[in-house]
């Protein structure tokens, strides 16, 4: 991050978040399970989330990544024991109590999401990193939706996520035949935004959300919420929610800077209000 900022560093359950001037990085991390996502974990990230939507800390972007050589490979499943069904005990449950209000945040957050997928990213991982408005994924990383390699059904929301950004024929595919899909191939079906080196891929995904982070984040705000709320509208319905959200833009003093920015041809110092 930018050193010429005094970086705060907050440690939560299994999850770091680093606040840096406007950038809020929230980190998994629980090497030991590769990050994958546990009941404690959950905990750390909503923890983290309630650091993010201060407003005292001033968070204009978040971006999420994980610690170490994987970025998430699921739900954490040590300890769980399957049901004489054969169905892990309580998975509805746990998605409705724990999985879901946590998702909701992410869809709701106040600014622009951008996710560094620095490995393996699968199951309820890849649920996470389709969460970001924006995706970069190093060369060596994947995605798998590794659902019915233990007999459950894809969740945390991949059955609205994924064939909206594949398509239907590429989502079952990848949900019936659980196979890896390797970054670069994840970049020509759309689901990531652009594949980097290894070692490129902090420094430029760091890069991309300070540069959002100094946006018009209202209005980038507005904007993500209409692209979550568009799929379950009608054409009509779109225009409408359209022209409220420009109502709101259009009254921020960001709007008033960028267009007197535009007139004098400078650049504009956009502030998030």
């Amino acid at each position: 991050m930018n050193t010429a900022t005094a970086a705060r560093t907050l440690d939560f359950k299994h999850v770091r978040l680093t606040l840096d001037g406007s950038v809020a990085l929230l980190t998994l991390n629980h090497v030991e399970v590769l990050n994958s996502i546990s009941s404690d974990m959950l905990q750390g990230i909503n923890d983290a989330l309630d650091a993010v939507t201060d407003p005292a800390n001033d968070v204009r972007c978040l971006l999420l990544t994980g610690e170490g050589r994987a970025f998430c490979t699921g739900a954490n499943l040590q300890g769980r024991k399957p049901s004489a069904e054969g169905k892990a005990a309580k998975a509805g449950s746990t998605l409705e109590t724990e999985f879901h209000p946590t998702l909701r945040r992410f869809r709701d957050l106040h600014c622009p999401i951008v996710a560094a997928v620095n490995g393996p990213c699968a199951g309820a991982g890849m649920s996470f990193a389709m969460l970001g408005d924006l995706i970069y994924a190093a060369r060596s990383s994947y995605f798998l939706q590794a659902f019915r390699r233990i007999g459950l059904v894809p969740d945390c929301g991949a059955t609205w996520l994924l064939p909206r950004l594949v398509g239907r024929a590429r989502a079952m595919e990848l949900s019936l035949l659980g196979d890896k899909l390797p970054a670069e191939t994840a970049a020509e079906w759309g689901i990531v935004n652009k594949v980097l080196d290894d070692d490129q891929l902090m420094p430029e995904a760091l890069k991309l959300a300070r540069m959002l982070s100094e946006g018009p984040t209202v209005a980038l705000a507005l904007t993500r919420r209409l692209y979550w709320d568009s799929p379950s509208n009608s054409f009509e319905e779109q225009l409408d929610a359209e022209a409220r959200a420009q109502r709101k833009a259009g009254a921020s003093a960001d709007f008033a800077e960028g267009v007197s920015a535009f007139l004098q041809k400078r650049t504009a110092q956009f502030r998030g209000r």
